[in-house]
């Protein structure tokens, strides 16, 4: 039997981890008197068993990490990014108190499109406006000063929208009931709007 080189590491006699050479303790689970390296060799076979089993268990634990972290990796980049839904995308109902609002805004790019369509659905034939704003030109609207919207559709109870951005900013579009206060008209107006992006297949616009 061949006598372990000076300063060889050993073992807790508890955990199984690699301890070294003169430690009084082990230095993970605090267990008393480590096995060295040449009392490994000659220590019962029971310790002997335990050693070797908590070094497959701990093999296993750092394959299984492994394998977890390249599976989470490997999922994710097959997924691809997340496909988040653009806020001028969307379909809903709403209904507008006299002269009351809704709101939908969102970012769109330089010579992207927003296309859609809303229509009064009660009382059927009921009057809708559509202004759209530019980020500045909402922070005037909304500070009560004069606005001017960069795109409008007057009172009609269904239209068809078509929206090209000529420059990268949030936009605004606002649906508004028409009627006044005192004629007690709510509007229920369906809107449907897509957000479409002007750069071809061909990664060329």
């Amino acid at each position: 039997m061949s006598t372990p080189a000076p300063g060889a590491w050993g073992a807790c006699r508890f955990c199984g981890v690699a301890v070294p050479s003169g430690a009084k303790e082990c230095e993970i689970c605090g267990a008393a008197a480590p096995l060295s390296a040449a009392e490994i060799r000659t220590a019962p076979r029971a310790v002997r068993r335990r050693l070797a089993m908590t070094g497959v268990l701990r093999a296993f634990i750092v394959v299984a990490v492994i394998g977890g972290l390249g599976y989470a990796i490997v999922s994710a980049v097959l997924a691809g990014p997340p496909n988040v839904p653009d806020p001028l995308t969307t379909a809903g109902t709403y209904t507008l108190a006299p002269g009351g609002i809704t709101i939908l805004s969102g970012e769109i790019t330089g010579g992207d499109f927003v296309v859609g369509n809303f229509s009064s659905v009660a009382p059927v034939g009921a009057s809708v406006e559509l202004a759209v704003y530019n980020s500045t030109e909402w922070g005037l609207h909304t500070n009560g000063s004069v606005a001017s919207p960069v795109y409008t559709i007057g009172a009609e109870p269904s239209a068809r929208i078509v929206y090209s951005a000529p420059y990268t900013d949030t936009f605004y579009f606002v649906f508004t009931n028409p009627y006044p206060p005192t004629s007690g008209l709510n509007v229920t107006v369906y809107i449907a709007t897509e957000y479409e992006s002007n750069v071809g297949d061909d990664g060329f616009t």
